[in-house]
């Protein structure tokens, strides 16, 4: 059995990752002192997953990590099978760990005859015998309350905050916020850039054609500032793109894109490198292959973020304390 020196009650800590972002969940592994549990996962001809852990949990915290990238309805099925798995092998705790959580923007009723994806999502894990689940910066922080049971909602900012602030020039920043919807993370933004100045970028978007909006110009002074754009995902950068350059033509010295979970579906690496941005930074939630990586594009790891949760949940502390400084 693999586990930590630290042990929860004589509980063993163990980590296991599905094949959807390995890489992600090796580097956890690596922050925390551990070895990733040895899982065989593999697909039958007609495309079903198979899932075995290879050594034994019985009594064990066990954490399963999937990050739900492309192809994220067959991520999101080995998610599934790996809790269940769990639940049957007859771990202590089981804690579904989604750094990029499927489904999250589908999180109300946009018209009549819509599902509410991301309730159907919370659903599936605790049905399948998840206890516990931990998130990296959901799309709506409401998602916490679709699951039965403790969620714990990481958020990036401290490590994009701690990057930006060593790029840009903190007496002449704006913070801006890709739409009206997000002012309020923005407002935190400045706050920790040293409470400078808002703006947002007025937008309209038809809700029957997905990842399509329109950026109108922006409400705010932005002439001459460096710009911070801050958005919780990038997926095809359409949106930001266009952003980006309205801001540029209302007269700003520079845009830094600022976000956590770099989708970066389809020509979202070509729209982000010629949109003019000085530099587009993402964290590692998702996996990012070469053929998406561009000059600009910076990737910050949250490994230690997602090991440090993952640790304080284990020993019973506290994971708020990492955000707000109180226990």
């Amino acid at each position: 059995m693999t586990s930590t020196t630290v042990r929860n009650m004589e509980r063993p800590l163990v980590l296991a990752t599905g094949r959807a972002h390995p890489e992600l969940a090796q580097d956890v592994a690596k922050e925390l002192g551990i070895e990733l549990l040895p899982v065989s996962a593999y697909d039958f001809a007609n495309t079903e997953t198979y899932v075995r852990f290879s050594e034994s949990i019985r009594g064990a915290d066990i954490f399963l990590m999937q990050s739900h990238t492309a192809p994220i309805n067959q991520w999101i099925m080995e998610h599934l099978l790996m809790v269940d798995a769990a639940k049957r092998a007859s771990a202590h705790t089981i804690t579904a760990v989604a750094p990029f959580f499927g489904y999250a923007r589908q999180d109300k009723k946009g018209r009549g005859r819509e599902p509410i994806s991301a309730r159907l999502m919370t659903d599936l894990l605790h049905t399948a015998g998840a206890d516990r689940l931990m998130s990296v910066d959901l799309h709506t922080a409401q998602i916490q309350g679709f699951f039965d049971g403790p969620v714990d909602h990481l958020w990036a900012l401290p490590i994009l905050v701690d990057y930006v602030r060593t790029r840009v020039d903190l007496d002449n920043v704006t913070v801006v916020s890709p739409d009206a919807g997000r002012i309020r993370v923005a407002e935190i933004w400045a706050s920790k850039l040293g409470g400078g100045p808002l703006a947002f970028v007025h937008k309209t978007r038809d809700v029957t054609r997905p990842n399509k909006a329109v950026a109108n110009r922006v409400v705010g002074d932005v002439k001459g500032k460096d710009c911070v754009l801050v958005d919780d995902l990038i997926d095809t950068g359409g949106t930001i793109a266009e952003a980006v350059r309205v801001i540029m033509s209302e007269g700003a010295r520079s845009v830094t894109v600022a976000a956590t979970h770099g989708v970066l579906s389809g020509p979202a690496p070509q729209r982000l490198a010629d949109c003019g941005a000085a530099e587009v930074i993402v964290t590692d939630t998702l996996p990012i292959e070469p053929s998406k990586r561009f000059e600009s594009l910076t990737v910050l790891s949250i490994a230690p973020l997602i090991a440090t949760a993952i640790k304080e949940v284990f020993t019973d502390g506290s994971v708020t304390s990492l955000f707000d400084g109180n226990s």
